[in-house]
């Protein structure tokens, strides 16, 4: 059996796909499960062992460039190696236009949300198969789920991200034990006051654990070093690529992040985790995963430091 998952975007909803794969490989053993993904979170199903092959798509960066002719001649590379093998199940666990279209490049069963589930109905035109999952239950499960109805196969077995912390040298940075800190969002309304992830490090450095602030571009660095310039002791790195992040999360003894994929990532690295929000609902789309993981706050009701802290406290057993 040849199986392709499309699940193209964001890093937050990649992540949530990896249990599939999981679920997959322990009900076919033999199957080669492949993965059409953008290609800047490509690095991401590349840390599951059981992912046979990337299949990278670049729709943001096509989109900017729908002018020129290399564009298209790369959209036309796309499409051929995406036709060129047969499939058993292509599944999409998007449920957009876009990924369905995509999904439809590659030939053999297609499968996908029924319209009065998917995200966007139209998409579900596109599928050989349809499937009514309920809409109310965490993106983890909706994924699995789907899953499970595609190929008939239990919906409860045993959660697994199935992913393990990369090998990768850092050699900017010597600590021991450290916390990561995620202070950036792709929405500025889901950001969490400076002044709190000021108190947070002061308070986990005089605990022992080095914070550690990563960035992702000129803005993000501005904020981070504005809140490390009060913390003796804290850490800003450098710009890091996703497997890198992925080897900083996975090493630290704590992460605590706003509602940004990165949480997602040190929750399936199996990192203690406490995801902060301000202006989103975790109900849905939260940190999901076995050992010490908090969502704390909802849309409209900020966490103070004080409580994050307290709750990084009921852990304590976990990080020191």
């Amino acid at each position: 059996m040849r199986i392709l998952l499309v699940k193209t975007s964001s890093l937050g909803d990649v992540i949530h796909n990896l249990p599939v794969v999981s679920d997959l490989r322990r009900c076919f053993p033999n199957a080669q499960i492949d993965w059409c993904v953008e290609e800047a979170f490509s690095d991401i199903p590349r840390l599951h062992p059981e992912v046979s092959e990337i299949v990278p798509v670049a729709l943001r960066r096509w989109r900017k460039t729908l002018t020129q002719w290399a564009t298209w001649r790369e959209i036309g590379k796309f499409r051929k190696r995406l036709g060129q093998t047969y499939y058993d199940v292509i599944l999409d666990t998007q449920g957009l236009i876009k990924s369905a279209l995509i999904a439809r490049q590659a030939k053999g069963r297609h499968c996908g949300y029924a319209a009065e589930v998917a995200r966007e109905s139209l998409a579900a035109v596109f599928y050989d198969e349809t499937f009514v999952i309920p809409p109310n239950v965490h993106a983890v499960e909706r994924n699995r789920w789907l899953a499970a109805a595609a190929f008939e196969i239990p919906a409860d077995l045993p959660l697994n991200y199935g992913i393990s912390t990369p090998a990768v040298n850092l050699s900017w940075f010597v600590g021991s034990r450290y916390a990561v800190l995620l202070t950036a969002t792709s929405r500025d309304d889901k950001l969490w006051d400076e002044t709190n992830w000021k108190t947070i490090a002061q308070n986990l450095f005089k605990r022992g654990l080095t914070p550690v602030f990563p960035s992702g571009n000129a803005i993000e660095r501005q904020r981070v070093e504005r809140i490390v310039s009060n913390v003796p002791g804290a850490i800003v790195a450098p710009p890091l690529k996703l497997n890198e992040l992925a080897c900083l999360i996975g090493g630290s003894a704590l992460a605590i992040g706003v509602d940004t994929g990165l949480v997602h990532l040190a929750t399936a690295l199996r990192v203690p985790t406490i995801a902060v929000f301000v202006a989103s609902d975790p109900a849905l789309t939260g940190v999901y995963g076995s050992g010490f993981i908090r969502n704390l706050g909802a849309e409209g009701q900020a966490p103070t430091a004080s409580e994050v802290l307290t709750v990084a406290e009921q852990g304590a057993r976990w990080i020191r």
